[in-house]
């Protein structure tokens, strides 16, 4: 117990020591007072104080979920992101199908910790494309796989994810399963508790989004991002395992 109280200790104070990412007066130039549309928010890392502070500096924001009740939130109509911001509104579906949403409604697109659990992150991806307006950001904070629970596995290959996509891969598709299994490091995951809880949750992931089918490092995110039809103009690390890329829509 108290080794876990001295590791979130530290977390906290380096965490508080590293400060804003490198490209943080960048991202603001491309959300401030400006519209915007969250993916499975609220997101830690764009609060005050984070690596990536953002929400008190934007417009408006709404929010897209699966569910109004999920693993990480409880959701209302109301999406209260920040204090002192009026509340944007929350908008209940899948997120690689934003069928309540207009062509070009948004100024820019935040996702953290999210397209890694889609199991077609492409069809995620155009879809926040088509959402966005033109020259639209899109803000895309990943796991960096090496400093997570992942780190056995291997990046995936841009070339299958774009595959899935070809062939109109479901969110209930669970192709990656066997190698999750084989080599998910229980130890850096405080979801589950033993082997067996896992596979049990992981069979019901589509209720629940927890897998992260495909891996993520500088790398492939760049090229899925581009390949995808955006111009990536920064990629940062955080602490403790936080990759985050900001680019905007060019086709």
């Amino acid at each position: 117990m108290m080794a876990t109280i001295f590791q979130r200790i530290l977390g906290r104070a380096r965490r508080m020591a590293q400060g804003r990412i490198r490209h943080h007066r960048l991202y603001l130039s491309y959300v401030s007072g400006k519209r915007g549309l969250e993916i499975g928010g609220p997101s830690a890392v764009f609060r005050s104080r984070q690596p990536i502070d953002l929400y008190d500096h934007l417009g408006t924001l709404d929010n897209c979920d699966f569910a109004r009740s999920t693993v990480w939130a409880e959701q209302h109509d109301a999406y209260v992101f920040a204090r002192g911001k009026p509340a944007g509104c929350s908008i209940f579906c899948d997120g690689s199908a934003l069928e309540p949403v207009a062509d070009g409604a948004y100024d820019f697109i935040l996702s953290s910790h999210n397209l890694e659990h889609f199991a077609n992150p492409v069809k995620a991806l155009m879809e926040w494309k088509r959402v966005l307006g033109p020259s639209g950001a899109l803000i895309l904070v990943l796991p960096y796989y090496k400093n997570t629970f992942d780190h056995r596995r291997e990046p995936t290959s841009v070339d299958h994810m774009f595959s899935d996509y070809e062939h109109g891969v479901g969110e209930d598709d669970l192709t990656h399963l066997p190698e999750i299994l084989e080599k998910h490091d229980l130890s850096k995951d405080p979801g589950v508790t033993d082997v067996e809880n896992f596979r049990i949750r992981s069979l019901k992931n589509i209720e629940n989004r927890c897998l992260h089918h495909h891996v993520f490092d500088e790398r492939n995110s760049r090229e899925l991002i581009e390949r995808a039809g955006f111009a990536v103009h920064s990629v940062d690390r955080a602490f403790p395992f936080h990759l985050s890329l900001l680019a905007t829509k060019v086709s």
